[in-house]
């Protein structure tokens, strides 16, 4: 079977959807935080501007703790269909 420039765009798609996938909800949480504590720093006009970092890096690390077996999913999934294919690009 022929390689053609559609399968390898559709590969490409579903690697890119699964990375956009997979970063938006850590992604997401860092916003957030961050939203959430600029505007406690506003409210309380403490300009600390470290202060974010620890409660932003605590979230992120909870996240991928809390999203990992779902990520290790995505990405598995992923593996496995470039790896099905791999035959096809080979020749």
């Amino acid at each position: 079977m022929q390689v053609t420039t559609l399968s390898l765009l559709d590969i490409l798609s579903g690697a890119i959807w699964t990375m956009i996938s997979v970063t938006l909800p850590i992604l997401l949480t860092a916003m957030i935080v961050g939203l959430f504590i600029g505007i406690l720093q506003t409210a309380t006009s403490i300009q600390e501007q470290t202060l974010i970092f620890i409660p932003k890096i605590l979230a992120v690390f909870a996240c991928i703790v809390l999203l990992s077996p779902w990520i290790g999913t995505r990405m598995l999934v992923m593996t496995r269909e470039i790896l099905g294919q791999l035959e096809r690009f080979i020749q």
